[in-house]
């Protein structure tokens, strides 16, 4: 079982939140990113506000594309997103009102549900309401939920 990496993990560590060698799972485990983790990251180099900035970033990001693995984002993973998605939706009219969804997390567990891996993020909550999803954060190394019953994928 390997480790995707959710964007903001990168983030905390880019704004100095997170010393990415200080958590021990991103040492123990084979890790990989989503792709949609890499066009979350190339967007964050093109929304810079000054030129040092995106001088920096840019730098930063390439060093983790050039250091990890990318997922694709094929139609397996797609398909399991439709079912993530429509899940969410008919979850949220059940309880009559529409679940924040959010696509890029979805996206995300989709792709860890594929692969057999689970979910390093420091925005837990993002995750919650996914089932089958394995999230574990990097402030405590703890998994934070794992809820297979509820959801198998095609």
């Amino acid at each position: 079982m390997g480790l995707i990496v959710d964007t903001n993990i990168f983030i905390d560590a880019e704004n100095n939140r997170l010393d990415l060698g200080d958590v021990k799972s991103l040492q123990t485990q084979s890790v990989y990113i989503a792709a949609i983790t890499v066009s979350e990251l190339l967007a964050g180099v093109s929304l810079a506000k000054t030129a040092d900035e995106k001088i920096n970033r840019h730098a930063f990001v390439e060093n983790i594309l050039n250091s990890l693995p990318v997922l694709d984002f094929d139609t397996e993973v797609a398909r399991t997103y439709a079912e993530l998605y429509a899940y969410a939706l008919s979850n949220g009219e059940r309880n009559k009102k529409r679940q924040n969804i959010n696509a890029h997390d979805l996206q995300i567990a989709a792709t860890a549900l594929v692969y057999g891996h689970r979910v390093l993020s420091s925005n837990t909550k993002d995750f919650k309401d996914i089932p089958g999803i394995q999230v574990i954060s990097p402030y405590s190394d703890n998994m934070v939920h794992e809820d297979v019953a509820r959801y198998s994928s095609p």
